[in-house]
């Protein structure tokens, strides 16, 4: 049976943890698509000067653990003395930075090959359109491009947002008390694994279908000129006269 007292007396603490986890992934988020997006632009470039750089940072990032790079920024980058004794330490050895850092290292990662995708895939007959007009080529960028990449990526990029969140759970491992963090403390103080994890898992499914929600709302509204339009000749619009 399941203990519920022990869940309603933990509630506030799990809401707390929510609290810190949201807090995490809006800051990372936020930072991650702000820094992709010019990136993104240098990934498709046809310059190899801008292009490479992206794509060794993209390949190492994508190719390790995140666990693993929490652990090399938190960590790692202690035990060099000339680290310590620079301005940067105020902010490596608290653990909130480092899991932030973290996270948007990673998360731009990911995000900079979604729009580089998204780059990629843009119509031809978009871009001959805007070069008609006369755009030049950061107009084209702004006017066309980047806008109409965005509108593509909404079901990558929101994948995205659902994985960081849940990988915000790392956090935990740095100390942050974060949902994770509460439910390991309540199993530890308890000795209740169901009613600890349990909890924490619905938390973690609200959170994830209303993501899943949020976004497919926004690809009704951004993607609605994709959608495949029936014919006039389309067997569902012929009326059955038999």
């Amino acid at each position: 049976m399941i203990d519920w007292p022990i869940i309603i007396e933990a509630l506030p603490e799990f809401f707390q943890g929510l609290k810190i986890t949201l807090i995490l992934l809006a800051i990372s988020m936020s930072a991650g698509f702000v820094l992709a997006l010019p990136l993104a632009i240098a990934r498709v470039s046809p310059n190899p000067w801008l292009s490479r750089p992206v794509w060794v940072y993209t390949y190492v990032f994508r190719g390790t653990p995140l666990l693993v790079q929490l652990f090399m920024i938190y960590y790692g980058l202690a035990q060099f003395e000339w680290v310590r004794e620079t301005a940067a330490w105020y902010l490596l050895k608290s653990a909130w930075f480092c899991a932030w850092l973290a996270f948007v290292l990673n998360t731009t990662a990911y995000t900079t090959e979604i729009f580089a995708g998204a780059l990629r895939t843009t119509p031809p007959g978009e871009l001959e359109a805007a070069r008609s007009l006369g755009m030049s080529t950061v107009q084209i960028y702004m006017r066309i491009l980047v806008p109409s990449a965005l509108r593509r990526a909404l079901p990558q990029y929101g994948n995205e947002v659902v994985m960081m969140m849940h990988a915000t759970a790392i956090a935990s491992a740095v100390s942050l008390v974060e949902l994770t963090r509460v439910a390991r403390d309540v199993y530890t103080n308890t000795l209740m694994p169901v009613e600890a994890f349990g909890t924490v898992a619905v938390f973690y499914f609200v959170l994830t279908f209303s993501m899943v929600g949020v976004f497919k709302l926004l690809e009704r509204r951004f993607l609605v000129h994709l959608r495949p339009r029936r014919s006039q000749t389309d067997p569902g619009l012929v009326p059955n006269v038999h």
